[in-house]
Order: structure tokens, then C-alpha cells, then sequence
């Protein structure tokens, strides 16, 4: 009888501990494009190093992930690799506006497997079809994949998009696209800079000219009918110095915050 006094007593002092315990907020969920995952997992452990409200973060392409939050995904906030998806969220009625604003730019490369060793000059127009010769360049999707659809605006803008269009590999997104080069799958593919910058696997062979495609720009947002003030909080510190240095050591464009409404 004795012997079971103890345990019993154990367990109702601990139930009242718990009783006292602050409750845990719910994550904020943050929909990323695949793009930023190395720099977001940073970012997000910092933040959550202090934050009362933790985060967690997904990582997909842009459209998935813009699909999903248009069909009811429980986001908080969202990160696009380009202004297109989240365009279409904000003609849903799927974002907050007014928390929109652009984060981040990035650039786009070629990027070779290691054991190709041909030499391309963007500048000449058939370098990149005669380097490749009978193989198959590696890209985002570009039917939804915003770096494929910069990959194609880019290939339009050199000439060579009708002779290469067939001979694509059209990966899931762009960290798809970087493993389908760097194990070899394919020879040649198009990347953003700071997916190049994370494989060792991977070197860049040539730069595309800022002309030559639209303007890679990260926008975010707060998701709509989400808790607005704990996405305003990782929001306020994506847009910070703190988030702004990971993002910038990643390779990161940084672009100017977005002015307070007056």
C-alpha cells in the first residue's frame, strides 16, 4: 500500500507542473521556394532561437507551393521565386497586401557536371547547342518552374530556345535540377547562382545577362486568414540585418525593404 504512494504523488505533482507551464504557440508555417532552403533554415533557426512563436518551414517550387495555399494549405507566410505566383495569390484574395514586398534577387548560370569540359560563350549563339551535342540540358519545369521559365526566357533571348526545347530535362524545381547535374544525369543545366554556390559537384560555366530574362525577384507575404501579427513578427525579421546577412553570405541579392505606410 505504502509503495503506491509515492508514484501517485510523482505523477499529481507533475500534473500540476504542467498545469503552470506557458502553452506552446503553434508554429508559424512558412511556404519557401525551393531556392532559398539553405539560407531559410538558417534564418528560421535564428529566429526561433528567441521567437515565443517557433517556425517551420516548407520548401517546394513556387507554383506548388502557391497552389496549395490557394486550395486552403495552413501557411502563415509566403516566399515566391518570383512576382508571377504570388501575383495569382493576390488575385485570389490569398495574401495580406499590404505585407507584400520584394526580398531577394538572384542571378542565373550554367552550371556543368564535373566531368564536362567544354568550353561556352553565351555570347555566340550555337556555343551552348554545340557543347552539348547530343545530350540533354537540365531545367525547371518551365510549364510552372520559375527557374525554368527564367531558363527559357533566357535560351528565347540567346536564339537557341526551338533548337533546345526538345532536349530538356524539366526537373520538379531548381535544387531538382542542381542534383540532376551534379550526379550526372545531365551535362549542362540552369540554375540560380546560390543553388551552384551549395554543391561541390557543380561549377559555373557561364553567367546569363541581366537582360535576358525578367528580373529574378523573391517576394513575401503574410498568408490571409492566418495569425497576422505572429507572421508580421518573421516577416519584420526576414526584412531585418539579422536574416539580411544570411541571406547576402548565401549569395543572395538583398533589394531595398519595402517603405512603411505613412
Amino acid at each position: 500500500m505504502l509503495g503506491s504512494i509515492k508514484p501517485l504523488f510523482l505523477l499529481a505533482a507533475l500534473m500540476a507542473a504542467q498545469a503552470f507551464e506557458p502553452a506552446r504557440a503553434e508554429p508559424i508555417t512558412v511556404f519557401a521556394a525551393a531556392s532559398t532552403s539553405s539560407a531559410m533554415e538558417e534564418v528560421v533557426a535564428r529566429f526561433n532561437a528567441d521567437a515565443q512563436t517557433p517556425v517551420r518551414a516548407a520548401y517546394a517550387a513556387s507554383s506548388t507551393l502557391a497552389k496549395q495555399i490557394a486550395n486552403g494549405a495552413p501557411a502563415s507566410v509566403y516566399l515566391s521565386a518570383n512576382t508571377a505566383w504570388m501575383d495569382y495569390l493576390e488575385a485570389e484574395g490569398a495574401i495580406a497586401n499590404d505585407s507584400r514586398g520584394d526580398l531577394l534577387g538572384n542571378t542565373l548560370v550554367l552550371v556543368a557536371a564535373p566531368r564536362f569540359a567544354e568550353a561556352i560563350n553565351l555570347k555566340d549563339p550555337e556555343s551552348l547547342p554545340n557543347a552539348l551535342g547530343e545530350a540533354r540540358l537540365a531545367v525547371g519545369d518551365p510549364d510552372h518552374v520559375p527557374a525554368g521559365q527564367y531558363a527559357m526566357a533566357a535560351l528565347t533571348s540567346l536564339g537557341v530556345w526551338r533548337e533546345l526545347e526538345g532536349r530538356l530535362v524539366r526537373a520538379s524545381d531548381a535544387r531538382a535540377t542542381l542534383a540532376l547535374v551534379a550526379r550526372g544525369e545531365a551535362p549542362l543545366g540552369i540554375v540560380y547562382e546560390t543553388d551552384a554556390a551549395i554543391s561541390p559537384e557543380v561549377r559555373v560555366v557561364a553567367r546569363f545577362p541581366a537582360e535576358s530574362h525578367p528580373p529574378i525577384v523573391y517576394p513575401v507575404a503574410a498568408v490571409a486568414r492566418q495569425d497576422k501579427s505572429s507572421a508580421e513578427r518573421f516577416l519584420a525579421f526576414l526584412r531585418g540585418p539579422e536574416a539580411r546577412r544570411v541571406f547576402e553570405r548565401h549569395g543572395f541579392t538583398l533589394l531595398p525593404p519595402p517603405r512603411p505606410a505613412s
